[in-house]
């Protein structure tokens, strides 16, 4: 209801611009009282512009000049976001070249900068991301996928490449993408209003409608708010498919395999015949059938409470519905995947925030609060699995009959798995900072902040009609069960004083301390029938109830295995899970896994601006990324790891024309990394050490009504250590033994341990990256034209760091992006003709399997050619 009654209400205001809009323009000319200085019109309001202007950032939580921060950022303007037709992740990560993703859907997407990444992250129990994300002054980055926020009334967009352990803390080791929104003007009464229709070559219709205004409520208050609906077409087709599993055992001649002879009472099975259940996807087929639609909204406050102190209260809603998958299989045509049942999703977010902005004497004071839950849900098909392990069992006579896929009344049963759940994410962080003015000599800027996030995390895996006895206990037909509760808390003590040593240089220290303290709680696994056999549906006695605690603190395995007690502790334990299997034993309870940990990272700065438009800087800094815990029982935490980064960069203007740059080495220590384990859990330990190479520059040039941007990346990132992937053992000391030729030999028990041998390149960043935009405008008639052309250049990449994987998933394919644009400006009105992957170029975002055992490599495609006309009014 509350979500309704906001959309509501603010598409109620966007209807009623028209209408109240002259009542405030007589009104603003005949009020008393002090006028606000440098009233802006309407028109004035809606003017693009100018070309070439200043960026103001706040990087570094001070408003700056782009080019008076030392440190390597690109800043994607207003006036950009508009001229790129820019509306989410995918399309303004194209422009900056230092980032890299995986993704599987829109708003299911890990971020990574500079090539700091191994792949697989994104579990909800798996690794932080290594890469902050802001709305404005908050912090919105959450594990298991960044938020895909609609970019609509956007100030700009900040990336800050390097470690930025010190300002921005525990999630911003590799960097920070920030999101600042265009905020309330105090008496102006503007507005706009902007619909687009757009058609997917190989695929459906799309098209957005969105709108802000600005008005003002009193002389020191105002109010500004935005709202957006967008659906975004398909391109995937869901084709015709069909599989049958196993059904009838295969057993060896006379009661025995080629081992010898076996027990007539149990002979061996060697095989099966494929005529059990069959299953085909007829009432699933579709076309296109892939569609996003995203709506929501945006309102904010400010109030001037005096000459010194501003309040600006801002929510932010958005809700995301899919349908379909967004990748194709390798194997089928192009664009082309099998699903054998519908998969719906949702993602939604709100988040209020609190900013509170003064001065106490000279010193600025800022507040930054906020509270966001993000709720989602999906269903998943998980044929693939099911029938990859079905392969897979096929010498045991296949997944039902290895695995006891029986109903309650004994007969075999179809043993397709799907899946349902989600999480619950709930945020809150505070941050309170004082800064010395920014003309003084000596400046400092600290702070104290602290953030709490929990997540209730629900994975229910179904098999239909799976008898009661084999399913997890108390919850018919689940074969499994994830239902956890992970709490993550952070604290820090941070800070930077900067030294003009003269005129033209400048120092900067800086350092945080931080402390974390994460948990998780709950079960994981399957059931168990205490009555069998067969025991549990899994032919495991190793997970699920099998681990969970018993009264004499042994698990229910090893307790059963001693001779020991084997009553579960039920107390305390999540509703709806049979026993607790992911915590740990202490003073006669179970209590949350726990990793914690404290220790300071830094940041030094050396500035020298031999004269003005031109600045050289060096910096020496350090990023970390908090460890974490493994739901696996018996496995240990891992621990933080750590970014170590030298950079010298450049910041030049030289009239029209501006220059920056930055040449960097980097050494990433004890990285985290992610594989599948024992049934297909995640593991995350800490791996050996890699080293990052890389240069990155981006001009620009404003001349008349031409502009250029363009943004380079080179990056070589590699391991400089054996990574082993030995479960249990956070530091495994492998090695290769090499024969005389220098081959590996395959006899050293060692080898199968090592799952990228020093050298190997880490995955998903390639070495070259490349974004250029071309733009003309000319005055014709009343208003202005303008046509502008794009190019986005991606090398190829590695798909994952394991080098099983890596063979299995494949390379990530170079690829060229080229959009043309071309419109017509005149007095509040504009229109557009767009067409973007001019060429229809099969880009590939992500390569990857769904389990350990699939060989149905599935590829995420970027959006195919599309072709579109913008419409817009502003007043």
């Amino acid at each position: 209801m509350a979500n309704r009654t906001f959309r509501a209400l603010t598409w109620g205001l966007l209807a009623t611009t028209a209408f109240i809009q002259p009542a405030f323009a007589q009104d603003a000319g005949a009020a008393p009282g002090p006028v606000p200085q440098e009233p802006a019109s309407a028109a004035t309001a809606a003017a693009p512009e100018p070309e070439g202007d200043v960026i103001i950032v706040t990087a570094t939580k001070r408003e700056e000049n782009l080019q008076d921060v030392p440190i390597s950022v690109q800043a994607i303007g207003t006036k950009r976001l508009d001229q790129l037709n820019i509306s989410n992740f995918e399309e303004y990560t194209k422009q900056l070249p230092s980032v890299s993703y995986q993704t599987i859907a829109p708003s299911a997407t890990v971020v990574y900068m500079r090539g700091v990444a191994t792949g697989g992250d994104g579990n909800h129990t798996g690794s932080f991301p290594s890469v902050g994300s802001y709305l404005d002054e908050q912090p919105i980055t959450t594990i298991g996928g960044t938020l895909d926020v609609h970019i609509y009334d956007i100030a700009r967009i900040e990336s800050l490449a390097g470690p930025q352990g010190t300002l921005y803390g525990a999630s911003s080791q590799a960097g920070t993408i920030r999101i600042i929104t265009n905020k309330p003007e105090l008496g102006v009464t503007s507005g706009r209003i902007d619909g687009e229709i757009n058609k997917i070559a190989h695929g459906g219709w799309g098209g957005s409608l969105e709108g802000m205004i600005n008005l003002p409520v009193a002389d020191n208050m105002a109010f500004r708010a935005s709202a957006f609906y967008q659906r975004d077409g398909g391109y995937i087709d869901n084709v015709f498919g069909e599989k049958t599993y196993c059904g009838d055992k295969v057993f060896g001649p006379d009661g025995s395999d080629e081992d010898g002879p076996d027990d007539d009472l149990d002979p061996d099975i060697i095989g099966c015949v494929r005529n059990g259940t069959h299953i085909e996807n007829s009432q699933f087929v579709k076309k296109n059938f892939n569609t996003v639609k995203t709506y929501g909204g945006r309102a904010a406050l400010k109030i001037d409470l005096d000459d010194n102190w501003t309040i600006t209260p801002t929510i932010m809603h958005q809700n995301q519905k899919t349908k379909g998958v967004f990748f194709m299989d390798e194997a089928l045509g192009d664009l082309e995947t099998q699903r054998f049942r519908e998969e719906p999703s949702k993602d939604k977010f709100t988040q209020y925030a609190l900013t509170v902005e003064g001065k106490i004497g000279s010193f600025d004071i800022t507040y930054a609060g906020a509270y966001m839950h993000r709720p989602n849900f999906a269903v998943g098909d998980y044929v693939d699995y099911t029938y990859a392990y079905d392969q897979a069992y096929e010498p045991d006579g296949g997944i039902v009959n290895y695995l006891y896929y029986y109903d309650d009344d004994g007969n075999l049963i179809d043993p397709t798995q799907y899946i349902t759940g989600g999480n619950n994410f709930k945020k809150m962080s505070q941050e309170l900072r004082i800064a010395s003015p920014a003309e003084n000599r000596f400046r400092v800027i600290a702070g104290l902040f602290y953030q709490r996030q929990a997540n209730d995390i629900l994975q229910e895996y179904h098999v239909d009609n799976l008898a009661t006895q084999l399913s997890v206990n108390g919850h018919p037909g689940l074969i499994w069960l994830t239902k956890q509760e992970r709490i993550d808390r952070d604290y820090a003590i941070f800070g930077e004083a900067s030294f003009d040593v003269t005129p033209k240089i400048t120092l900067t220290g800086g350092g945080r301390y931080y402390k974390f303290n994460n948990t998780v709680f709950g079960f994981a696994g399957f059931g168990r029938d205490f009555n069998g056999p067969p025991f549990n549906a899994a032919g495991s006695s190793k997970t699920g109830i099998p681990q969970c605690f018993t009264e004499s603190g042994l698990t229910y395995r090893e307790a059963l295995l001693a001779g020991e007690d084997t009553t579960l502790i039920l107390d305390g334990a999540l509703d709806d899970t049979p026993c607790i299997n992911v915590g740990r034993f202490e003073d006669g309870e179970v209590k949350p896994k726990q990793s914690k940990d404290h220790g300071w990272t830094y940041r030094f700065n050396g500035t020298w601006k031999p004269q003005e438009d031109l600045m050289f800087y060096a910096t020496w800094s350090k990023g970390f990324r908090p460890g974490g815990i493994n739901r696996q029982p018996g496995l240990a935490p891992y621990d933080p790891d750590f970014l170590i980064n030298y950079e010298l960069g450049w910041k030049t203007t030289f009239g029209p024309f501006r220059w920056n740059g930055a040449v960097y080495h980097q050494k990433w220590e004890k990285f985290q990394f992610s594989f599948l384990g024992e049934n297909s859990l995640t593991v995350v330990q800490n791996g050996r050490n890699a080293g990052i190479n890389g240069i990155e520059s981006d001009i620009n040039y404003s001349s008349g009504g031409f502009t250029l941007n363009a943004a380079a990346a080179y990056t070589d990132a590699k391991t400089t250590d054996n990574v082993c992937g030995v479960a249990g053992n956070p530091e495994p000391d492998c090695h290769l033994l090499l024969d005389d030729n220098g081959t590996p030999d395959p006899s050293d028990d060692v080898f199968d341990e090592i799952t990228a041998p020093d050298g190997t390149r880490l995955p998903i960043t390639p070495k070259f990256s490349f974004s250029a935009t071309a733009r003309y405008a000319w005055n014709m008639g009343p208003g202005r034209a303008h046509v502008q052309a794009g190019l986005v250049y991606k090398g190829s990449s590695r798909s994952a760091l394991n080098t099983a994987d890596q063979e299995s998933t494949g390379t990530q394919e170079a690829y060229t992006l080229v959009d043309l644009f071309a419109g017509y400006d005149w007095k509040q009105y504009n229109f557009e003709l767009f067409t973007t992957n001019l060429f229809d170029d099969r880009n590939q975002l992500s390569r990857f399997t769904v389990c350990g055992g699939c060989s149905n490599v599935h590829i995420v495609p970027g959006r195919p050619r599309t072709i579109g006309l913008r419409l817009g009014a502003k007043f």
